[in-house]
């Protein structure tokens, strides 16, 4: 799973696409690539330049792409540029088994 930070403007766009391509690149896992928004609180529309970059990679690999968790603001700026259709889209069941699995309980 891919952690947002909590900001996430022009002034980290690039350093955080680096960091996320090469948590992308070490999952090597054919499963889903599982985005968490969660901790956003600042961004702006490079916020979603770096998602749709994730998304092409995701795509290019052949991997389904979900990002969970988004907030309202990113919701809203995705919904203005037209791209909410992309990025927003339900998340594949084997993804969500997948989330459920991790926050079980140890036993």
């Amino acid at each position: 799973m891919l952690l947002l930070p909590a900001t996430l403007t022009s002034r980290e766009a690039r350093v955080t696409l680096r960091m996320l391509q090469q948590a992308l690149q070490s999952e090597g896992s054919e499963a889903p690539v599982i985005v968490e928004a969660g901790s956003l609180q600042q961004l702006d529309s490079a916020a979603l330049a770096v998602l749709l970059e994730i998304e092409r990679l995701a795509v290019a690999w052949g991997r389904a792409f979900v990002v969970r968790n988004v907030p309202a603001k990113l919701a809203a700026l995705a919904k203005l540029y037209g791209i909410d259709v992309l990025l927003l889209k339900p998340e594949p069941a084997a993804a969500t088994a997948a989330g459920a699995d991790q926050r079980k309980p140890a036993t």
